[in-house]
């Protein structure tokens, strides 16, 4: 089946409500990238300031490529994950070098590009129509969709759903559905565009995995949380966190050496 018998709505929905945010502005692939990457489990709110900032000190993807690791983590600090912010640069770097791939498969060539990323930059910034799946639209395609849950016929219902020529708009507005009404708790189905949905009214159709309360670990226990203690406090010219026993303290200094964010010299620990 070629497209969902909602499209239009859907499509229309999205054009009446959609929030302007600055990366939806543009067609240029490197603002894309980077609004992708910075969008990585980070929340919208918390991005466009540090998106803009970002674009401000490095507003191309030659500027990204050439500049100090040091500051490149300096201004991504905040963001989290920062492992994410040197595998952008690596990919500007790429791209600094070869020019932008336009395809999907080109772009999951460049370092820390998956598949999601490459469909949203392709179908974004080169009109290539690819589905973009995910988490927000995965779950919107499940629900619209039930036959849609093993990992290969979700791949082929999306492909399958996109309006011919629409994949770029298609997109943004099963991002904006999924973030905004088709939520993974409470969804407001009242007010949701797609009124032949077989889940409407039943989103247990669609569950998400939930941990228990038993199982959950307090982010501050995880050997995340001291990385980003130890990143910060390296970016804030401070010195090492202390309170933390040595060998968690050690535990996070060997995983950033090892991801290239941090470097260890004489006793000393600094950022690349």
């Amino acid at each position: 089946m070629a497209g969902h018998p909602d499209a239009e709505a859907i499509l229309r929905w999205y054009a009446a409500v959609r929030r302007d945010l600055p990366w939806r502005r543009t067609s240029d692939p490197y603002r894309i990238l980077v609004s992708e990457v910075m969008l990585q489990q980070t929340q919208v709110a918390r991005v466009v300031p540090y998106y803009e900032a970002w674009l401000e000190r490095f507003p191309s993807a030659g500027a990204l490529a050439v500049a100090p690791a040091a500051e490149v983590l300096r201004m991504w600090s905040g963001l989290g994950y920062n492992r994410r912010a040197l595998a952008l640069q690596a990919a500007c770097g790429v791209v600094a070098r070869d020019g932008w791939p336009q395809t999907v498969e080109g772009l999951m060539a460049l370092p820390g590009v998956g598949p999601y990323t490459a469909a949203a930059v392709a179908s974004f910034a080169f009109g290539v129509q690819a589905a973009a799946v995910d988490t927000n639209v995965r779950r919107v395609i499940e629900r619209l969709d039930r036959r849609a849950r093993r990992p290969p016929e979700l791949a082929r219902r999306a492909d399958a759903l996109v309006p011919a020529g629409r994949a770029a708009d298609w997109n943004q507005a099963l991002m904006e559905l999924g973030a905004t009404v088709c939520t993974a708790r409470a969804p407001a189905c009242e007010a949701c565009p797609a009124a032949s949905c077989r889940s409407q009214g039943r989103p247990q159709l669609a569950p998400t995995a939930r941990r228990g309360a038993a199982d959950r670990v307090r982010f501050e226990e995880t050997d995340r949380y001291v990385r980003g203690r130890v990143v910060a406090a390296l970016v804030a010219g401070a010195a090492l966190p202390d309170g933390f026993a040595p060998e968690r303290l050690e535990r996070a200094l060997a995983g950033l050496e090892r991801d290239g964010l941090v470097v260890r010299e004489a006793g000393a620990v600094r950022l690349p």
